[in-house]
């Protein structure tokens, strides 16, 4: 149930539950290690930094890890010369979402004030809106430094192309282009049976059968069956609202009615409630689907492709008119990458059962009816389908004919770097900064940086 935690948000906790304390680093106590105009960095906020990295299995190279901090510094003192401000709505809501999912990591306020020295909550949110409100500067003026770069034209792409080296151009992948006709199972006739299913478990539970071994036994939810449908403590923001809706509204040891998620079926009971966090048991059960529902779908399928391998219909014509996928009907059946839109997919974005369909046919040719997985829901609804390969582009070198618009990312992204590059190397040049002897050896990326470390 749980959705994913970014790592850069367990990166960010990490760096401020480390910096919460004065530190000793071989024998050496908490001090400042640059000075970048007004702006400062501590010994315990590249030790931070270098501890998250460890965290996520990245090598701790604190020269790396410096620089990378002084850079930002940068970034941060001109958009403040810029009079660049934070969007504060959008700031609080990543503050709102970043208090819930650290809360439900350290398991409640509880552990949170102990896991971060005995700060109260109060304060922890304050140096996280300051950090949030810091790194969206930062990525604003960035974008203003893109701003100033010239629009890229045919020209400038051409131009890429006569001076690159030709072993260094990109290589397109194969990619295809591809239709289809949808057909879903009978979903009222599925739902009717996992809620069946389900009253009959709650009524057990309500009989004196225990939750948690109900949970064990039923639930299709592996994060939480193993342990008997619980959940742990966590922010009701991070689950479906219709699931933190109802078990909001629950009186602990009490059971839910039904509750309908894009994940499934659940019924839940609360164990404990604090705020706008609790722990909460479930028991999911998914919609599925039998031998007749696939056998009806194929039969349908397989009559269609017969009349238009036959020319009775076309497969445009087919899919207006019989297919139940209302993303791709509408168009012929022509399938589109729903994050790009574009008609045109690499193996890696396509669904497995889409590829293995299709990757021994002739371009034209019509693949006989599967059983897929649509965009919808986390993971996608069950569908069947049939699927016609429109063509094939080879794996090729980039070329200005074919490729033009991935080419005028690379020419912008080229840009956008050195106009980033230049930025730096001048501020560099120009800015008030010392560094700490204690990174003398350091090999930074940038020159100017060794010019900038006080003399011992």
């Amino acid at each position: 149930m749980n959705k994913w935690l970014k790592s850069a948000a367990f990166a960010t906790l990490m760096c401020v539950g480390v910096a919460a304390s004065a530190q000793k680093y071989n024998g050496l106590i908490d001090k400042s290690v640059a000075i970048l105009g007004s702006e400062m960095i501590s010994l315990s906020d590249v030790e931070a930094q270098a501890q998250a990295a460890r965290a996520q299995g990245y090598a701790a190279d604190r020269c790396q890890i410096l620089e990378g901090m002084m850079q930002s510094k940068l970034f941060l003192a001109q958009s403040r010369l810029d009079s660049l401000v934070a969007n504060q709505d959008q700031v609080m809501a990543q503050l709102e979402q970043y208090t819930a999912q650290t809360l439900t990591m350290v398991g409640g306020e509880d552990n949170l004030s102990q896991y971060f020295g005995n700060k109260p909550l109060y304060k922890l949110r304050q140096e996280w809106r300051d950090q949030i409100e810091e790194q969206t500067l930062v990525q604003m003026e960035q974008q203003e430094i893109s701003k100033k770069i010239p629009e890229i034209t045919p020209y400038d792409v051409k131009q890429f192309l006569d001076t690159a080296d030709v072993a260094s151009l990109p290589v397109v992948p194969i990619k295809y282009q591809m239709s289809q006709i949808c057909v879903y199972p009978d979903r009222e006739a599925a739902a009717i049976a996992v809620k069946e299913r389900l009253l009959s478990i709650r009524e057990r539970i309500i009989n004196g059968e225990r939750f948690a071994t109900l949970a064990r036994l039923y639930s299709e939810d592996p994060g939480s069956s193993r342990k008997g449908g619980e959940l742990g403590l966590a922010s009701k923001s991070i689950f479906w609202p219709a699931f933190s809706d109802a078990a909001m509204s629950l009186k602990p040891g009490t059971i839910s009615q039904i509750v309908e998620t894009p994940d499934g079926f659940h019924i839940i009971e609360v164990l404990e409630k604090k705020g706008d966090m609790f722990n909460a048991r479930h028991i999911l059960i998914k919609p599925s689907y039998t031998d007749e529902d696939r056998e009806k779908a194929f039969k349908r399928l397989d009559s269609l492709r017969t009349a238009i391998i036959d020319s009775t219909i076309t497969f445009e014509l087919a899919a207006r008119f019989f297919s139940e996928d209302p993303a791709t009907r509408t168009n012929g059946g022509q399938m589109a990458d729903p994050s790009t839109g574009s008609a045109y997919f690499e193996i890696d974005q396509l669904k497995p059962q889409d590829y293995t369909a299709i990757q021994d046919l002739k371009v034209g040719e019509i693949s006989l009816p599967i059983v897929s997985l649509d965009n919808e829901g986390r993971d996608g609804n069950l569908v069947y389908k049939i699927v016609r390969l429109d063509k094939i582009v080879p794996a090729h070198t980039a070329t200005f004919e074919s490729d033009y618009t991935e080419l005028l990312g690379i020419v912008r992204n080229t840009k956008t770097t050195e106009a980033i590059n230049k930025f730096l190397d001048e501020k560099i040049d120009t800015s008030y900064i010392i560094i700490d002897p204690l990174y003398k050896d350091c090999e930074f990326s940038r020159k100017g940086w060794s010019q900038k470390i006080r003399k011992e």
